[in-house]
C-alpha cells in the first residue's frame, strides 16, 4: 500500500513536470510584434553592495537595440563602492537614486523597487535584480514582443538562465517549481493561491503597478514575488511564467556557502511562514524524497528521473544532476535551519534582519 502512495506521488510529479516542459516550450515561440510606436520602457533595478554584479548588468542594458527605454539603480545604502561603479556610466538613459535608513515595516529590496518607481515614467516597468544580465542586445525586444503576445493586463516573468554558483542548493529553485506548479493552470484557475512570479525578472505596465502598488502592499515581505503575484492575480493582472532563458540571465550565488545564507531567508517563508504549514510541508518533503526512496530501489530511479528532465529543462550540468541525493537532502536540512533562523529572529541578508516579526515590529522611541 505505501508502495502504491509513493508511486501515485512520483506519477503526479512526473506528470507536472512534463506538462510544464510542454507549456514552456510553447511560449518560446509566442512573440507579437511591435507596433509602430514601442511602448517606453523603465527597467528598475534594486542595489545594495551589488558593485560586482553591476558591472555585468549594466552594460548589457545600455547595449539593448530596443528604441524607448531608461533605467533607473536604487543603490540602497551600499558600502561596497556600488555608487562609484553606477557613476562610471555617464549615459543618460542611466537614472541613480539614493536610499538612506530604512523605514520601519519595510524590507530593503522592496522599499527600494517602491521608491524607484516613483520616478519611472515608461508605459512599461521591467523589474531585474541586480545579479541578471540581458543575454544579447536585442533581449529586451523580445521581453516587450513577449509581454505584448500576452492578455491584456498580464505580468510577464518567467524562469531566466540560471548561471553562478551554489547549484546543488540552486537547482532545486526550477525542480520544486517544475514538479509542483503546473503552469498552464496559474492563467486558468482563478484562485490567487495557484500563482507565481519571479522576482528576478518581471514586467507590467505601469498605470496598473501604481493603481495596484504591489510593493507598497507587500512592504514587509522578503518573499515578496510570490506574495505579490498572488495579490496581483487576485486583483486580475494575471502573471504568465515563460521561458526566458534566452533573454535573462542571473548569477544568484557565488558558491554553496553564499546560497545556504541567501535561502535561509527565503525557504520558510515559502513553506508558509507557521509552524503547522512548515511541519505538513517539511514532512511530505521528507516523504517524498528521503523516505519514499528507502522504500524501494525504483523510487530512487524515480529521483534521478525527475531530476534529470528538471535540470535539462534549465540548462544544468549533469554533474548537478548527479548530485540529486546529496541536493534533496540539503534541501531538508536548509528548511530546518531557514525556520529556526526565522523563528529566533536571526534571518538575515546582507546585514539586515529579515524575519517577519522584525521587520513589523516598531523601534522604541530611544532607538
Amino acid at each position: 500500500m505505501l508502495t502504491l502512495i509513493f508511486a501515485i506521488i512520483y506519477l503526479a510529479f512526473g506528470t507536472i513536470l512534463l506538462v510544464n516542459a510542454r507549456y514552456l516550450s510553447r511560449t518560446r515561440r509566442a512573440l507579437a510584434a511591435l507596433p509602430p510606436t514601442p511602448p517606453a520602457v523603465t527597467i528598475v533595478v534594486p542595489a545594495r553592495n551589488e558593485a560586482a554584479n553591476l558591472t555585468r548588468l549594466i552594460p548589457s542594458l545600455l547595449t539593448q537595440t530596443y528604441p524607448s527605454f531608461d533605467i533607473i539603480v536604487y543603490d540602497d545604502g551600499s558600502t561596497d563602492g556600488t555608487n562609484e561603479v553606477l557613476q562610471s556610466f555617464t549615459d543618460t538613459r542611466l537614472r541613480t537614486m539614493s536610499g538612506g535608513e530604512l523605514p520601519d515595516g519595510w524590507v530593503g529590496k522592496v522599499h527600494a523597487l517602491y521608491q524607484a518607481t516613483r520616478a519611472a515614467t515608461g508605459q512599461l516597468l521591467l523589474f531585474l535584480d541586480a545579479d541578471t544580465a540581458l543575454c544579447d542586445a536585442d533581449a529586451l525586444t523580445r521581453l516587450v514582443r513577449r509581454h505584448l503576445a500576452l492578455p491584456t493586463g498580464s505580468v510577464l516573468t518567467g524562469i531566466a538562465r540560471i548561471e553562478g554558483g551554489g547549484r546543488l542548493l540552486v537547482s532545486l529553485v526550477p525542480f520544486v517549481i517544475l514538479t509542483y506548479l503546473p503552469l498552464p493552470l496559474v492563467e486558468r484557475v482563478r484562485s490567487a493561491r495557484l500563482s507565481g512570479m519571479n522576482g528576478q525578472c518581471w514586467m507590467m505596465e505601469r498605470a496598473q503597478y501604481l493603481e495596484l502598488e504591489p510593493h507598497r502592499e507587500h512592504r514587509a515581505d522578503v518573499l515578496e514575488d510570490v506574495r505579490i503575484g498572488r495579490y496581483l492575480k487576485s486583483h486580475g493582472v494575471v502573471p504568465h511564467s515563460v521561458d526566458l532563458q534566452t533573454e535573462v540571465q542571473v548569477w544568484m550565488y557565488r558558491n554553496l556557502p553564499s546560497a545556504w545564507v541567501g535561502f535561509r531567508k527565503n525557504v520558510y517563508p515559502f513553506m508558509g511562514e507557521s509552524v503547522p504549514s512548515f511541519f505538513l510541508i517539511h514532512l511530505t518533503y521528507l516523504t517524498a524524497y528521503v523516505l519514499a526512496p528507502l522504500v524501494s530501489l525504483w523510487f530512487v530511479v524515480g529521483w534521478y528521473v525527475l531530476k534529470a528532465i528538471s535540470d535539462r529543462m534549465v540548462h544544468m550540468p549533469w554533474t548537478v544532476t548527479a548530485g540529486a541525493p546529496l541536493t534533496l537532502v540539503l534541501g531538508a536540512l536548509l528548511q530546518l535551519d531557514s525556520a529556526w533562523a526565522h523563528w529566533t529572529g536571526r534571518a538575515a541578508w546582507k546585514g539586515r534582519l529579515v524575519s517577519r516579526h522584525v521587520v513589523e515590529r516598531p523601534r522604541s522611541p530611544a532607538a
